[in-house]
């Protein structure tokens, strides 16, 4: 009987440190990957104490700490009005409605950003692997991923959080 309680606890505490070590691996990849940005500053700088009073929880944990929402919860991931669709943090013009695509992700995807200068690709070497992250090339804040198995005209897939994102409609 001792047996069986001592395996769960080992089970657990181990579930416990996988889960903890992912997400100080996720929070830090932020601060890393941004200054991995040589030479780029950004326009737009706030005190974490700022972003929070202008961010609800949710995109202050994407933006700001390089958090993920769970896929197919995001508000654009079945959105089709025609617009822009900008930052959630400074209001910066990212991606437009002409180039997002339904990928079969869960989250909203375009191949293309409207100002290559407004979206900046960074290596993201969190949670043990490597991929490239996108931050707003204004604020810093975390977008998502960029991968290369998009549609064509440029075979990428902008993979972004909804809650990285507002919207202006044409």
């Amino acid at each position: 009987m001792k047996g069986i309680k001592i395996g769960k606890l080992v089970s657990i505490l181990g579930l416990a440190t996988i889960i903890s070590f992912q997400s100080c691996a996720q929070q830090n990849s932020s601060s890393e990957n941004k200054s991995s940005l040589k030479g780029h500053t950004f326009e737009v700088q706030k005190t974490e104490a700022e972003w929070k009073k202008i961010l609800g929880p949710t995109e202050y944990k994407v933006l700001r700490e390089a958090g993920t929402e769970r896929a197919f919860t995001g508000k654009y991931n079945d959105f089709k009005k025609e617009g822009i669709f900008i930052c959630n943090g400074c209001k910066t013009e990212l991606f437009s409605s002409e180039t997002k695509y339904e990928s079969g992700t869960g989250w909203p995807s375009f191949y293309k950003p409207l100002n290559e200068e407004n979206v900046l690709e960074v290596e993201d070497r969190s949670l043990g692997m490597v991929r490239t992250e996108v931050v707003c090339g204004s604020c810093g804040g975390h977008l998502g991923h960029v991968f290369e198995d998009g549609p064509k005209p440029t075979g990428l897939r902008y993979c972004l959080n909804s809650a990285a994102l507002d919207f202006k409609e044409k």
